[in-house]
């Protein structure tokens, strides 16, 4: 369909500059689930969080790059055998680019607020995960034997 050369650089993921004027739609005509989850809880959320962003063929409905984060909202557009295939192939090229990758389905932000804070509290756990492992990662330097400067 928008099938084209992606645009690699050395710092940004690979995206499909064709995707740009679909995805600014999608921003500006989101699903009942997605206006929920962002005003309700991504909107504040502590880090930046993008709608609608384009990534290598696709447009993820949210993205938090300091997270390598992708938030998925899955419809009915997404029942059937067909789908779920193309779902997880998606899902495949994405966590290809290092990123993790969270689905909820519309009634899980939709049904009740228990589902929305049940939404939250994955995306927060994330959010602990991977400030932890960055933490571990950045190891303080060892404390200075006597007589070093």
């Amino acid at each position: 369909m928008f099938k084209s050369k992606l645009i690699t650089t050395g710092y940004h993921l690979p995206y499909n500059p064709k995707l740009n004027k679909r995805a600014r739609y999608l921003r500006n005509n989101m699903t009942a689930a997605e206006k929920r989850l962002w005003s309700k809880y991504l909107r504040q959320f502590p880090l930046p969080v993008y709608r609608q962003k384009p990534i290598n063929n696709y447009i993820v409905d949210f993205y938090c790059p300091k997270l390598k984060l992708v938030i998925e909202i899955d419809g009915e557009t997404h029942i059937k055998e067909r789908d779920i295939k193309n779902d997880y192939k998606r899902t495949k090229v994405l966590e290809s680019y290092g990123l993790k990758v969270l689905r909820f389905w519309n009634y899980d932000i939709l049904g009740d607020l228990d589902g929305l804070e049940a939404v939250s509290e994955v995306i927060n756990e994330e959010l602990l995960k991977r400030n932890l492992s960055d933490k571990r990662k950045k190891s303080p330097q060892p404390p200075l034997i006597k007589g070093e400067v």
